[in-house]
């Protein structure tokens, strides 16, 4: 329930009555500001500006590191044997499952009498959103497991839309365009 509250109050989905146990709870409980503190400050890179190209690095190999050399061969059997370590870990360690994450979908469309959501996670069967009150949000929350999703949300049943707060997007194979989800532990 706290999560969904600072969720909302990101996204300036609350009611005036919602806004009111909001800051009733943040008096109240220090470890819900300290999360909505944290939140807020993840939000705010997320709104930050993108960096859209990587610094160029000068490195010079330095003359005098001959004895760096003599390493390699070392470091690379150590690789080597690291690796091969890796692998049997891998083969031979039972799997475990990868537990659900909960994931709220939420899209802002005030004229909007229907919305659903449809993705690689739901095999791209529609599921419906509701409506958050009277703010003009629709929202959703699923379980979801660590990886990698597509997905997009239609309105009123044949208009589709990418979620305008996942930058990451691919066209799909009919022309449309889906949202890039990665759900991390």
């Amino acid at each position: 329930m706290n999560d969904n509250l600072i969720s909302m109050y990101i996204d300036n989905e609350l009611s005036l009555d919602d806004k009111i146990v909001f800051v009733e709870t943040v008096h109240e409980d220090e470890n819900f500001k300290d999360d909505t503190v944290n939140l807020l400050q993840q939000e705010k890179l997320i709104r930050s500006e993108v960096v859209d190209r990587i610094p160029a690095l000068d490195i010079k190999e330095r003359r005098d590191a001959w004895h760096l050399k003599l390493f390699r061969p070392f470091v690379a059997a150590t690789a080597a044997g690291l690796a091969a370590a890796a692998i049997m870990l891998f083969t031979f360690y039972p799997r475990q499952e990868h537990p659900l994450r909960p994931y709220r979908f939420v899209i802002y469309q005030p004229d909007a009498r229907h919305v659903e959501l449809a993705g690689s996670f739901s095999e791209w069967k529609r599921i419906p959103l509701k409506l958050a009150g009277q703010s003009g949000y629709w929202e959703t929350t699923l379980q979801l497991p660590e990886g990698e999703y597509r997905f997009s949300y239609i309105i009123e049943g044949g208009r589709r839309l990418t979620d305008p707060t996942i930058a990451a997007r691919e066209i799909d194979d009919f022309g449309g365009e889906n949202s890039i989800l990665r759900v991390n532990s």
